[in-house]
């Protein structure tokens, strides 16, 4: 991961880069509430290893965890809606996210891989090098224990 963000830093400049476990509950298809174990941040001082969040069922969860889809948040306003920690992320000139859905091989989110950025919008380029670091931290993710 140490590799994968120092790629981070020379592709997209200045950022924050964590990755979460998704702790699906046994009933996962009923599911709720949805907790985050984070394994790894690019700054710990802020976003801790070991940190947990619980999500409920919003747009976000919805999009990411339950159908496995990119989602990409540009601005403020986008960070309000998705994120309930966006005053601490907007307060280190972060205004933008791009989350990527990492997928076991039943096709459910295992884990997401989690890139903020001090633009206000990502290129087409940008999103495309941070779903390609996300491919190449995927095996590791995935194999980490939990």
């Amino acid at each position: 991961m140490a590799i994968v963000e120092q790629l981070r830093q020379q592709l997209l400049g200045d950022g924050l880069l964590t990755v979460n476990r998704v702790e699906w509950p046994a009933d996962a298809a009923s599911a709720e509430v949805i907790d985050l174990q984070r394994v790894w941040s690019s700054r710990p001082e802020h976003y801790p290893v070991s940190g947990r969040k619980r999500k409920t069922l919003t747009d976000w969860t919805r999009q990411l965890l339950l159908r496995g889809e990119v989602f990409a948040g540009e601005g403020e306003d986008a960070l309000a809606q998705a994120f309930d920690d966006n005053r601490l992320i907007l307060s280190m000139g972060l205004r933008a996210v791009v989350n990527v859905p990492l997928l076991d091989s039943t096709g459910r989110c295992a884990a997401t891989f989690n890139l903020l950025g001090t633009r206000e919008t990502w290129t087409g380029q940008e999103r495309v090098q941070i779903e390609l670091l996300a491919a190449v931290a995927r095996p590791w993710i995935l194999a980490a224990p939990r």
